[in-house]
């Protein structure tokens, strides 16, 4: 399949994904759903979840035609570290997905738990593969590279201050998911790091693709 055709691929089903857990934030009942305080993993919880689910699914599969895109009309080596980076980010997708997140009306659970921790290589493993990328992907538009950059190091930045709640609280300070508005700042994370992913493939998209610019990746 040509690039165009990838990209386009990639960007309707990344943008779907979105769509559908925009979606779960205004459809009832998953609308009664704190977006400051609960986390996205919340939807996944009541009779919805089928809708949740497809959303990760979507954004995974969009996420993996993305990568693959990139390797196989030689913007990106293969084996690096983006490419690295984005196959642990959608591993994870798919293990929060079979994985629910814990329901503490019933108490703490290893599933939950593995959920917990697939999250966090998710939220971190994304920023990372686009800051890897960028510069092999937009050697000569600044303009693309930048913009990917800024959102990647803004998830990153947002997951930080989750990181700081941690570190606040094993000095004595209050629980870390109460030291900045947990959901908010997830739906943060999930925001910045999903759009910077639909930067590198909008780029590709609609920027052509310069000989000199692959043959130097491939050098």
């Amino acid at each position: 399949m040509s690039l165009p055709r990838l990209a386009a691929a990639s960007l309707a089903t990344l943008l779907l994904g979105v769509v559908l857990m925009l979606a779960l934030h205004v459809v009832p009942p998953t609308s009664e759903i704190s977006a400051v305080r609960r986390t996205l993993s919340e939807y996944a919880l009541g009779p919805s979840k089928w809708v949740f689910d497809a959303s990760v699914l979507l954004v995974a599969l969009g996420s993996g035609l993305a990568f693959y895109a990139l390797a196989r009309h030689g913007m990106v080596r293969p084996l690096s570290a983006g490419m690295f980076f984005g196959a642990l980010w959608i591993v994870s997708l798919l293990v929060i997905v079979y994985f629910t997140k814990t329901d503490w009306s019933i108490g703490p659970s290893l599933s939950g738990t593995i959920h917990r921790y697939a999250s966090v290589v998710a939220f971190v493993s994304l920023p990372l593969a686009v800051l890897s990328v960028a510069r092999a992907v937009f050697p000569g538009a600044p303009g693309w590279r930048f913009a990917a950059r800024g959102l990647g190091v803004a998830s990153l930045g947002f997951f930080g201050l989750i990181l700081v709640g941690v570190v606040r609280m094993s000095m004595g300070g209050g629980p870390w998911w109460r030291f900045v508005p947990l959901g908010l700042v997830e739906r943060a994370i999930a925001f910045t790091a999903v759009a910077s992913v639909v930067v590198v493939v909008l780029g590709v998209l609609v920027r052509p693709v310069k000989s000199e610019e692959l043959a130097g990746v491939a050098a």
